[in-house]
């Protein structure tokens, strides 16, 4: 998902939406993910702000990669989003970069899982302009089944 090319592809693939709104992944590890989303006309909504719509994307790819990597090499599970919240406090009209530190508490849940077991955790994704600022916080809850 770190290689340009082949986030693009694949999300040209399975999620068009990405590739139109230019997410980029900043930083992919066992305990974080960082995924951007500039401000351009693409993204804009008519109140010259990002529309919700794609920040609610980048926040959702920033927990969902997350999910994607911890769950590589355990078996087979499936995932679904089952939840999701949004708090906005500052309006988005600069790059906003979305990240995702739960990479530990995830990892505690998925090995703890059975075969047939589910299990879900609530995921924050917090979206900050290049000043720092918070500008929305995303809660996205994923549930998890670990199949046999």
């Amino acid at each position: 998902m770190s290689n340009p090319f082949y986030f693009w592809f694949g999300m040209l693939v399975k999620l068009p939406s990405a590739v139109f709104w230019k997410f980029r992944i900043k930083e992919l590890g066992a305990e974080k993910c960082e995924v951007t989303i500039p401000y351009s006309w693409r993204t804009q909504n008519p109140f010259k702000s990002i529309y919700f719509a794609a920040m609610a994307g980048a926040a959702e790819l920033s927990t969902g990669a997350l999910c994607q990597l911890a769950i590589s090499g355990l078996g087979k599970y499936s995932m679904l989003v089952v939840d999701f919240r949004a708090e906005y406090y500052k309006k988005a009209n600069q790059k906003i970069t979305f990240s995702c530190n739960q990479g530990q508490e995830l990892h505690e849940l998925l090995s703890s899982l059975k075969p047939n077991d589910t299990g879900k955790l609530t995921m924050v994704s917090s979206g900050k302009n290049p000043q720092n600022e918070e500008v929305a916080r995303f809660y996205v809850t994923w549930s998890f089944k670990r199949k046999v």
